[in-house]
């Protein structure tokens, strides 16, 4: 018996030594690549055109990130992501909020109808020309109302919620409506406040798609105004490939193209690292609904 156990307790140690060294090898894998990428967008010019190095360049300069700031396209861009991923988000989560509660009532007339309809838009789209066509007769064609209404429902999302609000017990909206409230009461005071897991992973979901989304500004924006900073990312990616430093702008004339890049990439990048640890928690209870049946 007791050789039993001691030979479980050093298959059991050598299964944890095997599982650390795997896991510490694809977190260097993962970390190295992205700690270069920081330190170089610190480095000099000179430096970087090197590339002799990989966790600490020698020079080290700010003059990248001062040519990302100093060009006040950048800055305008930069505001553009922020307004259109906050506005974005609040907007998809409330609206998917909505229809799941709706969605989530028995009783709801046409609901199957409506869950066919909703499922069909996961799998097939109207395809990008038609919607380019419907954009331009609705308006939304250099608007900023384009990153905000065709990202408005996801029915991915409403699947999520409705799980969620079918967990919410019958009694507290049966006694709500006792005393006299609404189903616009219920929504608002008792569902989402109860579904915050669940909402907080949407909105996870959603504003990081917003954050990192520019094919919706390289199709149907051509005012520069309205460019996300994905998108100014993205041009001054292509204007160093084709043209060379010299046609991307005197405000960054100073700096090397790579150097700029890499600025660009941890700034549009910081934003999300920032907010993803204060919604862990909730995007770790949002993503086990429906996990665990009883």
């Amino acid at each position: 018996m007791e050789k039993k156990v001691m030979k479980k307790d050093v298959d059991s140690r050598l299964f944890d030594i095997f599982n650390i060294l795997i896991l510490t090898i694809f977190t260097l894998i993962i970390v190295i690549p992205l700690w270069n990428v920081v330190v170089s967008s610190f480095a000099s010019g000179s430096v970087l055109a090197k590339g002799d190095f990989v966790f600490w360049p020698s020079e080290l300069s700010l003059e990248n990130y001062r040519a990302v700031f100093r060009d006040g396209s950048m800055l305008q861009a930069f505001f553009i992501s922020v307004s259109k991923t906050i506005f974005g988000v609040l907007t998809h989560v409330f609206f998917c909020a909505m229809m799941a509660y709706a969605m989530s009532k028995a009783n709801l007339k046409g609901r199957k109808l409506y869950s066919a309809m909703g499922i069909t838009t996961m799998f097939f789209s109207g395809g990008m020309i038609p919607t380019y066509l419907l954009f331009r007769q609705i308006g939304l064609l250099n608007s900023f109302w384009v990153y905000i209404i065709p990202a408005l429902l996801s029915y991915y999302d409403v699947i999520i919620l409705m799980n969620f609000f079918r967990n919410v017990p019958d009694s507290l909206e049966e006694s709500a409506m006792i005393d006299g409230a609404g189903h616009w009461r219920i929504f608002l005071q008792i569902f989402l406040p109860l579904s915050k897991p669940a909402l907080a992973t949407i909105a996870l979901f959603n504003g990081v798609n917003q954050w990192n989304d520019f094919m919706t500004a390289r199709i149907f924006i051509t005012d520069k105004a309205l460019y996300p900073l994905q998108m100014k990312l993205y041009e001054i990616i292509v204007q160093s490939q084709t043209q060379g430093m010299q046609n991307i702008g005197t405000a960054v004339a100073e700096s090397t193209t790579k150097g700029v890049q890499l600025a660009t990439i941890v700034v549009t990048t910081i934003p999300i690292l920032i907010i993803y640890p204060l919604l862990q928690k909730h995007f770790i209870a949002g993503m086990m609904v429906g996990a665990v049946k009883e």
